[in-house]
């Protein structure tokens, strides 16, 4: 029998997060982007989110927050909703990305951990 692996839903990731949507903002996304709810975002100078890019250096190399659902965007830039601040997160339903160092990864939690968004076994 074949196996199905299925991606994160929204918010699957989420331990907790501070009351009334606090931890969450609405944000503009970069344009040609197909992202997972649960990837890891950086933000460039014109507060534009998308893909954390540790080997950037326009701002995206700072972890900045988490894509609360699957977003798609066409030539235009987005909006989407992202964890921003004050929430708990399961680790390993996280998206980083490929080829990303330890060393990498190791700096990207400690940015999150900066915004109070605590990752969690």
């Amino acid at each position: 029998m074949s196996e199905k692996v299925e991606s994160v839903y929204t918010g699957e990731f989420l331990v907790s997060e501070g009351n009334n949507s606090i931890s969450r903002d609405q944000v503009a996304l970069a344009a040609n982007v197909s992202l997972l709810a649960g990837t890891v975002l950086g933000k460039d100078a014109s507060d534009v989110y998308t893909r954390l890019n540790p080997a950037a250096s326009d701002g995206t190399e700072v972890a900045a927050g988490i894509l609360y659902a699957d977003k798609t965007t066409d030539a235009d830039v987005g909006r989407a909703v992202v964890i921003t601040r004050l929430a708990e997160v399961v680790e390993s339903l996280l998206v980083f990305p490929d080829g990303i160092t330890n060393d990498e990864k190791a700096a990207a939690i400690k940015q999150l951990a900066a915004l109070d968004i605590i990752l969690r076994s």
